[in-house]
């Protein structure tokens, strides 16, 4: 019996089921009216037929599935067309309908492509300006282009076809979903992301969307033809990769944080050895020496799961230079945070975040899902000590995909990780459905400045527009790494709060907040909150000795501390400046200024002149 006769024979019920799912609107030949990509045979329809083609493509795609195995042994396209045309024209002939050469044609490659593709999905990926596939049941599929979505003439017959596409995608990946596990995260073989997700959990049938990646990575130069940043932006965040900064990038669904990292990645210099961990391997690195890790879910017993966690721990004992975490979505971002902070500096990954300080209150959620009882203030440090730069993306109004700030983390104060912008985006108009806008220096220079220098790198003239080092200004003092090998840094720099102004009136000295600085060094003493006072009231006194009173004199004073805790030593050492009559006073805590300084108190007093 010939291939034909027994597809035929095989399937001869199943032509009819497929007439019987055609929706009724097309049997009346009610025409679809949905704009955008369609299917070669949709494309090659005169218009009015397309009550027909939904028969014709119902009846010949139910015929070609019923007989995939036996297609799937032929090898050679040209005679797998041949075979596919074969049943094509059988089924024109014996059902009386009348097709022309183009829809014909247009109707083997429908065919085609559900025979070794992904059947009505293959059009779309194939299509190099749709980023995102939606497919929303069998009858509502849609697309992103250009961050703008929309629907389109492509439909399946029915749930299960939804389904056998599913299991086409995650079957070469040995995963499996059902019932038991009705939701699966998977690949396409040009890397692009699949997620499909199923009933009960999905109440529309099947659904699939699929991120897709370019089959060619972006580069630089892609991301500056888009608008993502300038060359000058790219160029500032190539220096921070090549001085080892650790990276997050952060930023909505949808807002090219992967194809983002995937570019950054791409600065990382050859002769360093890169373990990537992913759920789904989607980073596509042009480096020789990269070592590609990806998850694992559980099996049908529910055992076997390897998750990014049990990776990351594996990657500390694989020699790794740098360490790149996809995406940090649960207790994997402690793992992530002590990488960084042992040794994998220049590591990167992604988080989902609306802004740079949600990325910071979302790694900090992320890390007590970890399962360990830590202080808040512990995880806050552990972060600022570990993260050094947030390079936030996002998807505008217009579609476009942009960076929007680049924040440098410069150290953690009393509970509070501290941060500032370095870069942020400045929207002037929006003309033409378009958003007009610069991402711009904020004039202030990072903490982190001097690394660039001590990593052997040549800042280039105007240093990426930032303003230059200015020793009138107040630093921030950084981090202990970045002054390792350094000559210039934030303590060799005189600090300029806490010297006390005194101002004479009504016969009285006023003398502003005093703080704890050697007049010899121009540097906070060393030692505690009692070394602190003593220095403090000797600046005091002397101070109002200059402005004509003394301590003698003083009426009312403001002591501001850093903990209130050290209220009873500080008290103690005031106790002996005064040991009579005190004066009155009240106490503060230390402003942001004052702590950053270095300083565990400072005083301020009002005398008599």
């Amino acid at each position: 019996m010939s291939l034909s006769q027994r597809v035929e024979k095989a399937l001869k019920g199943a032509a009819e089921k497929a007439a019987e799912a055609v929706p009724a609107e097309r049997q009346a030949g009610q025409p679809a009216d949905r704009p955008g990509v369609r299917s070669p045979l949709a494309a090659a329809l005169v218009p009015g037929r397309e009550a027909l083609h939904a028969e014709i493509r119902a009846r010949v795609q139910s015929e070609a599935i019923g007989a995939f195995e036996t297609l799937l042994d032929i090898t050679d396209p040209n005679e797998l067309r041949t075979r596919i045309a074969a049943i094509i024209d059988r089924i024109i002939v014996k059902h009386g309908f009348s097709l022309t050469r183009q829809e014909r044609l247009a109707l083997v490659e429908d065919i085609v492509h559900e025979v070794t593709g992904f059947g009505p999905l293959e059009p779309l990926l194939q299509d190099e300006t749709i980023t995102e596939v939606m497919v929303n049941g069998p009858n509502n599929i849609f697309i992103e282009r250009k961050g703008k979505i929309e629907r389109v003439n492509v439909t399946f017959l029915n749930d299960e076809h939804v389904r056998r596409i599913i299991d086409r995608i995650i079957a070469p990946l040995g995963r499996r979903i059902d019932e038991s596990s009705p939701r699966v995260d998977a690949r396409l073989p040009d890397g692009s992301r699949v997620n499909a997700i199923i009933e009960p959990l999905s109440l529309v049938g099947p659904v699939i969307t699929i991120r897709k990646f370019a089959a060619t990575p972006y580069t630089v130069s892609d991301l500056i033809g888009f608008g993502t940043g300038t060359a000058e932006i790219f160029n500032f965040l190539r220096f921070c990769v090549l001085a080892r900064l650790n990276i997050f990038v952060s930023g909505g669904t949808g807002s090219g944080k992967t194809t983002f990292l995937n570019v950054l990645s791409s600065f990382i210099p050859e002769d360093e050895r890169i373990v990537t961990i992913e759920d789904a391997a989607e980073l596509q690195l042009r480096q020789e020496h990269v070592v590609t890790l990806e998850a694992r879910p559980p099996n049908a017993e529910g055992s076997g799961e390897i998750t990014i966690r049990d990776l990351l721990r594996n990657a500390l004992h694989m020699r790794p230079d740098r360490i790149i975490v996809g995406e940090c979505r649960s207790g994997e971002a402690l793992d992530m945070i002590q990488a960084m902070m042992t040794g994998q500096d220049g590591s990167l990954s992604t988080g989902h975040a609306n802004t740079t300080q949600d990325m910071l209150r979302r790694l900090e959620t992320m890390i007590l899902m970890a399962g360990y009882e830590l202080p808040l203030r512990a995880i806050r440090e552990q972060i600022a000590s570990a993260v050094d730069v947030i390079v936030h993306t996002a998807r505008l109004r217009d579609g476009s995909r942009k960076i929007v700030n680049i924040t440098e983390v410069y150290g953690s104060e009393d509970d509070d990780i501290l941060t500032q912008d370095i870069f942020a985006f400045e929207q002037t108009d929006y003309t033409d459905g378009k958003v007009i806008g610069d991402l711009l220096p904020t004039g202030i220079r990072p903490a982190f400045m001097g690394v660039f220098k001590t990593s052997g790198l040549d800042l280039p003239a105007g240093e990426f527009g930032i303003p230059a080092d200015d020793p009138s200004k107040p630093t921030q003092k950084g981090k202990g790494r970045w002054s390792v090998g350094a000559t210039d840094t934030a303590e060799s720099r005189p600090i300029l709060v806490g010297h006390g102004k005194a101002i004479a009136a009504g016969g009285m000295v006023y003398l502003s907040a005093v703080g704890p600085i050697d007049p010899a060094t121009g540097q906070v003493v060393r030692g505690g909150i009692k070394e602190q006072t003593h220095q403090c009231l000797t600046n005091l006194k002397a101070k109002l000795e200059g402005a004509g009173s003394s301590l003698e004199k003083v009426v009312w004073a403001n002591w501001s501390l850093r903990e209130a805790s050290e209220f009873d030593v500080f008290n103690e050492e005031w106790l002996r400046w005064f040991p009579g009559d005190a004066p009155g006073g009240q106490g503060t805590l230390l402003p942001l200024s004052h702590r950053r300084a270095g300083f565990r108190v400072s005083i301020g007093v009002i005398a008599e002149a």
